[in-house]
């Protein structure tokens, strides 16, 4: 991953408004899904060690995100967004504002006009951003909120999300021969669960065996690694019968992941060729729910995500050895 990545922060009180130049380390079409798709918000949104949890989401011209940013101590804090203009993976703006649980606007809060631009850099992509309020005494006022330092983390959780989820996979697929795992999601329980597995089917790790979220390099302008996180596991992969893999990570809340019965498995295909990976997603997810349409990542893979119109998850991956 990118440790340079451009990040331009300012303050224009003349205007009041705050503008924001953040690039990421992938391409156009990953980075607008995760700004605009709910599941994928709700795992990087919301500063640590808060959470976001989306209640319901309308993304066009006229319709509403309605979402909580939930605390360490499960207080909720409910915003909406209300959708202004939408270019497909161009630009949208929005109109944020603090609320109840129905959406009714809390008049004494600011409210944030969003303008988000997309624009494609080669294998990065840079946002550019535009939040403005009606009032210097409202912009100064999410300033005194600490609207920097939260939003800095909101934009580092999604870098990190994708890198900690992604850039180990490589490491474990030494050939270009088509194969099939199950992902798997745990609340902090993967290493008991794997060494369950690893007894019952008497196989053993592939690559490195159990790698935790202490491993992950440090990078200038990345967050630490939380201290009570380190040793949980980032990514194991286990052989089982017929040569079929299991594959496995913990998700803690603490990194935005949001676990859940029903997005804790996918199915994960890895086939010999691009043009294989494309058949197949096209095919398989019609009818269903894209949650990360095929795309070149900055960590080597083609890659999509999807669940199909029976509810189940799926993830595509064509990786070229390196």
């Amino acid at each position: 991953m990118k440790s340079n990545l451009k990040f331009d922060f300012t303050v224009n009180k003349e205007n009041n408004t705050v503008n924001v130049n953040r690039e990421f380390a992938a391409n156009l079409e990953l980075v607008w899904e995760a700004w605009t798709n709910p599941e994928i918000l709700d795992q990087w949104w919301a500063p640590k060690p808060y959470r976001t949890e989306t209640k319901s989401m309308d993304f066009r011209e006229g319709g509403m995100w309605l979402y909580a940013m939930i605390s360490p101590e499960n207080v909720k804090h409910w915003c909406r967004n209300d959708y202004h203009k939408i270019v497909h993976q161009s630009m949208f703006s929005g109109l944020d504002a603090f609320c109840d649980e129905k959406g009714e606007v809390n008049k004494a809060m600011p409210r944030t006009l969003w303008t988000n631009n997309f624009n494609a850099q080669g294998e990065t992509t840079i946002v550019s951003i535009v939040a403005k309020y009606d009032s210097l005494a409202d912009l100064e006022k999410v300033i005194q909120m600490g609207f920097k330092e939260g939003f800095t983390m909101a934009l580092e959780n999604l870098d990190q999300y994708i890198a900690a989820q992604f850039k180990l996979r490589q490491r474990n697929k030494t050939s270009n021969k088509s194969r099939v795992s199950s992902y798997l999601n745990f609340d902090g329980k993967t290493e008991e669960a794997f060494l369950f597995y690893k007894h019952v089917f008497g196989t053993e790790f592939l690559g490195k065996g159990i790698e935790r979220f202490g491993e992950i390099p440090e990078e200038p302008g990345n967050p630490p690694i939380a201290e009570g996180i380190k040793k949980m596991v980032l990514h194991v992969e286990l052989p089982i019968l017929g040569g079929h893999i299991l594959m496995g990570t913990d998700a803690p809340k603490e990194m935005g992941f949001t676990l859940s019965k029903g997005n804790n498995m996918h199915l994960c295909l890895e086939p010999e060729t691009r043009a294989e990976a494309d058949r197949l997603f096209t095919e398989l997810s019609a009818g269903g729910n894209v949650t990360m349409p095929m795309a070149d990542m900055f960590f080597g893979a083609y890659f999509g995500e999807f669940s199909d119109k029976y509810g189940i998850n799926w993830m595509i991956n064509f990786q070229n050895p390196g």
